[in-house]
C-alpha cells in the first residue's frame, strides 16, 4: 500500500497482528518462492518504509517504521506491564498506535525517505522474564533488545 503524507509517499506493508496474553505479535517476515522452494525473509528498508498491522482482538491498528523491525521475524508490542515491572527496552503498543505514529511521521517523512543513519533508534521487544517469553521465543519472536 502507498500512504501519502503531505507531498511524500510511504511504502507500507499491511500485516495481521495477533494477541498473545498481553502482547501484540506482528510478524515481519515474508515467504517467497524460489527455484529451490519457499524462502523465509524479513522486510528491509529497500522494500518498504513501514508496516501497518491490524489486531482483531483489540480492534486496533498499528504503524511501525521499518527501522524497528528490519531484519527481525516479528515485533512484540506490550499492552500491559510485564510481570517483573521492567520498563526499559519495551515496545509499548500505545507508542505505535496508527494515528499517533502517523502524526509523528508527518515531520519525519523526509528523513525516512533519505535513509539517514540514526533517524530512528532500534530497540528491543519485550524483556526476557516477562509473560509468555518462552512461548514467544518458540514462535521466533525476538523478545530481547540489541
Amino acid at each position: 500500500m502507498i500512504l501519502g503524507i503531505g507531498n511524500d509517499l510511504l511504502r507500507v506493508q499491511c500485516k495481521w497482528a495477533s494477541l498473545v496474553n498481553d502482547v501484540v505479535i506482528i510478524r515481519s517476515c515474508t515467504f517467497r518462492r524460489t527455484r529451490n522452494g519457499y524462502r523465509k525473509t524479513t522486510y528491509s528498508a529497500d522494500e518498504v518504509d513501514a508496516l501497518a498491522a491490524y489486531c482483531n482482538e483489540l480492534d486496533r491498528c498499528f504503524l511501525i517504521p521499518i527501522e524497528r523491525v528490519e531484519g527481525r521475524p516479528a515485533l512484540a508490542l506490550r499492552i500491559a506491564p510485564t510481570r517483573n515491572n521492567q520498563r526499559r527496552r519495551i515496545n509499548w503498543a500505545d507508542d505505535f498506535d496508527f494515528a499517533a505514529t502517523l502524526r509523528r511521521l508527518q515531520g519525519a517523512v523526509a528523513q525516512l525517505g533519505e535513509r539517514q543513519s540514526g533517524t530512528l533508534e532500534v530497540t528491543g521487544s519485550i524483556p526476557v522474564g516477562s509473560t509468555s517469553d518462552l512461548q514467544l521465543l518458540d514462535q521466533g519472536v525476538d523478545v530481547g533488545g540489541p
